[in-house]
């Protein structure tokens, strides 16, 4: 919730923080308000390797109880601090403990559950993510609608609470490593299937950011709906998120390669549909759930990926999806906003996720052939020698 309240209510941030730029401009407002999602976005790709690497020989548990505080700390920034500068600065800080606070616990739920149902224990956690996508977003994004967008902002501080408390309760002893440390856990961007990974992570998935970044104005200023429809459209995006991640769970378990494969292809056709027919609500409604749909198959998929090519860099490979999900997040809704600012239409961003997503694909593409070829020279040499 905390990460895609914003979307939702770009509107009316903008009305509120940037009065002088709205009255001028509109769509220039919107775009520059779309700042406030490439910030929290910056901020997971910071702190995610940083702080993961940091904490890795910690217990696990005690490690999500002060990461948990922190978001509660942050976000009650958020609506506490007036101005958009403030704002943003909150929101950069609020970014900064996502990724390890999520990829610590994809980590404890994927040991629990064992070998051959590692992607099943991430998509559990991602569940989460989902569930807040049906519930806590449109919810947040009506609340903040007739109150105020501050009010959102109350909840989200106040369910962070309510976390860290049933994380110190419920979370069962989980150890950390006493061997890793910061440097150790470093050593894991010398190997390069972990850059391809993340490249199709951050490009790739940010074809579904320069969508879902700009809903709200796609819904009322491209089908000509009333307000009141943006809360329904983001709960279809929630529910396709939620029904694709545990579906996407399965699938990576079954054939992870094949998965990303296909999901990337997917997402980029989806997309092309949503751009061609979202003058007409009905069409831009079960788009968007499509496009959530695929893009959670992808999810659990991608940070199993990584997960399997950082050899015992667990920690700070779990977090660095977040990271790489998150540079998408902000690359989408950077780009995304570009095209408006350029007078291009709130359509425009569908556009650039369709090219994002088959970047994306491309990457995924050059990652498993070179792992192909390398696996191929492994079996040539031994009977070379032999």
């Amino acid at each position: 919730m905390t990460e895609f309240v914003v979307m939702g209510l770009l509107p009316n941030i903008a009305q509120d923080l940037l009065p002088a730029q709205w009255a001028a401009s509109p769509e220039h407002a919107i775009a520059q308000t779309g700042w406030l999602i490439s910030l929290y976005a910056l901020g997971v790709v910071i702190g995610a390797p940083t702080i993961a690497g940091s904490v890795a020989r910690f217990p696990r548990h005690r490690v999500m109880v002060c990461l948990a505080l922190a978001l509660t700390l942050f976000n009650a920034l958020t609506f506490l601090l007036p101005s958009f500068g403030l704002v943003a600065a909150s929101r950069l800080l609020a970014g900064l403990p996502h990724g390890a606070y999520f990829g610590i616990g994809a980590l404890v739920a994927a040991d629990a559950l064992g070998p051959g149902k590692r992607a099943k224990g991430v998509a559990f956690v991602l569940t989460g993510l989902t569930i807040a996508n049906v519930v806590g977003v449109p919810l947040g994004t009506f609340l903040g609608q007739q109150v105020g967008w501050r009010a959102a902002f109350v909840v989200v501080a106040s369910i962070f609470a309510l976390a860290t408390v049933c994380i110190a309760l419920f979370v069962p002893a989980h150890a950390g490593d006493p061997a890793r440390t910061l440097r150790a856990e470093l050593k894991v961007f010398r190997i390069g299937q972990v850059w391809l990974a993340l490249g199709v992570g951050a490009i790739g998935f940010g074809g579904f950011f320069a969508v879902y970044s700009y809903v709200a104005p796609m819904v009322t200023e491209v089908a000509g709906s009333p307000e009141w429809v943006v809360p329904i459209v983001l709960v279809l995006m929630g529910v396709g998120m939620t029904i694709g991640n545990l579906v996407g769970g399965h699938l990576a378990d079954v054939d992870l390669k094949r998965t990303l494969v296909g999901g990337l292809l997917a997402l980029a056709l989806v997309l092309a549909l949503l751009a061609v027919t979202s003058h007409w609500i009905w069409a831009l409604g079960f788009f968007v759930f499509a496009t959530g749909f695929v893009s959670s198959v992808l999810s659990p998929t991608i940070q199993t990926r990584l997960m399997d090519v950082a050899q015992d860099n667990q920690s700070i490979a779990a977090a660095l999806n977040h990271s790489a999900l998150n540079i998408g997040n902000s690359l989408g809704a950077f780009l995304g906003g570009v095209v408006i600012a350029l007078g291009l239409g709130f359509v425009a961003p569908a556009w650039v996720g369709v090219a994002l997503a088959l970047s994306g694909l491309g990457i995924a593409l050059a990652s498993l052939a070179t792992e192909r070829a390398r696996a191929a020279s492994a079996v040539r040499r031994p009977a070379a020698d032999g």
